[in-house]
C-alpha cells in the first residue's frame, strides 16, 4: 500500500493533493494565479497541472476538496475551476466536480463577502448542507445552530454532516482507506467569540496512515496563529491523546510566518512559545517539514521582512527538526531550484514517510532548457 502527498509551488499560498492507494483523491485548498500561466514564471500553472493529472486517471472529480479557510491564498480561482451545484452558471463546461466538500463552520457563517471565490464556496456549502449531501462542516457553534434554525433545520437533522473537534472524520478509516483523519480544530468557542474568524477558526487535521502495518502521521494546518495552535496542543495533551500529536510530516502553517510560533519574531531566530515547542517536539526521527511559501534567502534584508516567509521562523523550525532527529525542511518555491521549482511529493508506505520527488539535473536558466509537455516548466 502506498499513498502520495504532493505540495505545489504556488507562491505564498496553499494547495496540496493526497492520492490514496485506493484511488481516492483529496485536495486541500486551491490557489491558482494567472502568473502561473506565463512561461517564465516559477509559479506552477496549477489549473492545468490538476486537469492533466485528473485526465491521466480518467477522472473528472475529486473525492474530497477541503478548504482550510476562506483567505484568498487558499481559494483563489476556485469559482472558475470547480463545478458548484447551487447555481447553473457554475456547472458544466469541463468544470471539475467535488464529490464531498469539507469546510470549517466559519465558511458557512461569513457575511458581507465581496469576492467571487469566498462567496461561491459559502453558497455551495450552504446549499449542500441545506439539501443534505456531499459535505462535511467542521464544528457546530451556536451561530451554526442559529443558521440551521433560520433555515428550518436542526443540528440533529444534519448531524451526519457535522464533525466536532476531537473526532475522526466519517467516511475514511484505516481498514478501508489506509488513513484516518482526526479533527483538531476549529473549536466551538473560537467561532462564537471571534468577529473576524478565518485564520483562527480554520480547519486543522491530523492524518494517520497505516501501510502494511507501518504507521506514519501528518499535520495539515492552514494559517493558524500560535495561540490557536497552543490550544490544539493543550486540549489534545490534557486528554491524553498523544498519538494525535505525533508527526512524520508537518505542514508548516501561515507560509512560514513567525506568527505561527510566537508573537515575537526575534532578531535572528524565533523563540517558540513553550507549548508550541512541545507540539513541534512530537516530530518523529526521520520526519519532514514542508512550507508552502516563496523562497527564503539568507541576506540582511531577509531579517527585516514584514510579510512571510520569515527567515527567523525557518531557523526555528530547522532547530526543532534537528532536535527531533528529523530529515529536512522543504520550501515549495525552492524545491528543485527557484527558477523551475517542482511540486514536493512525499510517499507514505511500509517504509514510512519518505520524499518521493525526483530533482531535475538542470541548473541552466529556464529559457535555455528543453520545454516540458504542455509548454510549461516545473510541472
Amino acid at each position: 500500500m502506498e499513498h502520495k502527498f504532493t505540495f505545489y509551488p504556488v507562491g505564498n499560498g496553499d494547495t496540496s493533493l493526497l492520492k490514496l492507494d485506493n484511488k481516492k483523491w483529496i485536495l486541500f485548498d486551491y490557489y491558482n494565479q494567472d502568473q502561473g500561466e506565463k512561461r517564465d514564471s516559477p509559479i506552477i500553472n496549477l489549473k492545468q497541472k490538476l486537469m492533466d493529472d485528473l485526465a491521466s486517471e480518467n477522472k473528472n472529480s475529486f473525492d474530497v476538496v477541503a478548504f482550510t479557510h476562506a483567505d484568498n491564498d487558499h481559494i483563489k480561482g476556485c469559482s472558475e475551476f470547480f463545478e458548484f451545484d447551487h447555481a447553473q452558471k457554475y456547472t458544466g463546461n469541463g468544470r471539475i466536480k467535488i464529490k464531498e466538500l469539507w469546510v470549517p463552520a466559519a465558511m458557512i457563517l461569513e457575511t458581507g463577502l465581496n469576492g467571487d471565490d469566498d462567496r461561491v464556496i459559502r453558497q455551495e456549502a450552504r446549499h449542500r448542507l441545506k439539501k443534505g449531501y456531499g459535505i462535511k462542516v467542521f464544528s457546530k457553534p451556536d451561530k451554526l445552530k442559529n443558521w440551521l434554525d433560520a433555515n428550518d433545520l436542526t443540528v440533529e437533522d444534519r448531524k451526519k454532516f457535522i464533525v466536532d473537534a476531537g473526532k475522526t472524520v466519517p467516511g475514511f478509516s484505516i481498514e478501508s482507506d489506509g488513513v484516518e483523519f482526526f479533527c483538531h480544530a476549529p473549536f466551538i468557542e473560537q467561532i462564537d467569540d471571534e468577529k473576524e474568524y478565518r485564520n483562527n477558526a480554520s480547519l486543522i487535521l491530523h492524518a494517520t496512515f497505516n501501510c502494511d502495518g507501518k504507521e506514519s502521521r501528518a499535520f495539515i494546518i492552514g494559517d493558524a496563529d500560535w495561540d490557536y495552535l497552543e490550544k490544539v496542543y493543550q486540549k489534545t495533551n490534557s486528554r491524553g491523546r498523544t498519538e494525535r500529536l505525533f508527526w512524520n510530516l508537518f505542514y508548516i502553517p501561515h507560509h512560514c510566518s513567525y506568527k505561527a510560533l510566537s508573537d515575537e519574531k526575534g532578531d535572528r531566530e524565533t523563540t517558540p512559545k513553550p507549548d508550541i515547542k512541545k507540539l513541534l517536539e512530537h516530530g518523529q526521527p526521520g520526519s519532514y517539514m514542508v512550507a508552502s511559501c516563496n523562497p527564503i534567502k539568507e541576506d540582511k534584508d531577509a531579517y527585516k521582512q514584514e510579510q512571510p516567509p520569515h527567515i527567523q521562523a525557518k531557523k526555528c523550525y530547522e532547530t526543532i527538526l534537528n532536535a527531533v532527529d528529523g530529515r529536512s525542511m522543504l520550501i515549495t518555491m525552492e524545491h528543485n531550484n527557484e527558477i523551475t521549482p517542482k511540486p514536493v511529493t512525499f510517499r507514505f508506505s511500509a517504509t514510512g514517510c519518505t520524499l518521493a520527488t525526483l530533482i531535475s539535473s538542470y541548473s541552466t536558466p529556464a529559457e535555455s532548457r528543453p520545454p516540458r509537455a504542455g509548454g510549461f516548466y516545473g510541472i
